[in-house]
């Protein structure tokens, strides 16, 4: 069995919020590329936000009901963020030899 260390924490959660995890030895396997393209997907829509955001924020007329679903948005996608972010540290940690 692996360890849970060298498990890859993948780009979605499971039931009540639980982080999910894969166990591998195969980069190039179904699971994987999945989870490499849904973390493409959540990157690119964090930086399509963000632009949006830039552009809301530069105006002063910016709608309240409006920030208020860019700052739900930008929250969720934050979430995604930092969890690409730790999955790839870790998968980067892990191939470091000790």
């Amino acid at each position: 069995m692996t360890a849970l260390n060298e498990m890859r924490l993948l780009p979605w959660t499971g039931p009540e919020g639980k982080p999910c995890f894969l166990s591998t030895d195969d980069a190039d396997g179904y699971m994987s590329r999945l989870a490499d393209s849904i973390e493409s997907v959540q990157l690119g829509t964090a930086a399509d936000l963000l632009e949006e955001a830039t552009e809301a924020f530069g105006h002063q007329d910016v709608d309240l009901s409006d920030l208020r679903r860019l700052g739900h948005d930008l929250t969720g996608s934050l979430r995604d963020v930092l969890r690409v972010a730790a999955s790839r540290g870790h998968l980067l940690a892990a191939r470091e030899p000790h």
